[in-house]
């Protein structure tokens, strides 16, 4: 998980410099908000396979747990949710 997420992340990293590289150039703004546009969803979907694992791993042995730690989760939760779909 952590290999293909770095992985993903220099990969959008690359798309960023080619970004100011496209402005350098003065290529025609469409294309350079195209490109935006597929880095903000490629970013997106990085946050979405964090999140997922997220779930899957700590936010299951804390809710198992019960108790504050739950209520701790379930809040941090909700918070995450709320942030990620804006």
């Amino acid at each position: 998980m952590k290999a293909r997420t770095l992985a993903r992340l220099r990969r959008i990293e690359g798309q960023a410099r080619g970004l100011q590289r496209m402005v350098e150039e003065e290529r025609a703004c469409a294309e350079v908000l195209t490109q935006i546009a597929s880095v903000h969803e490629a970013l997106r979907a990085v946050g979405r396979e964090l999140l997922r694992n997220h779930l899957k791993h700590c936010a299951t042995t804390a809710l198992s747990e019960g108790g504050p730690v739950a209520d701790a989760m379930c809040d941090e939760l909700v918070d995450l949710m709320y942030r990620h779909v804006r």
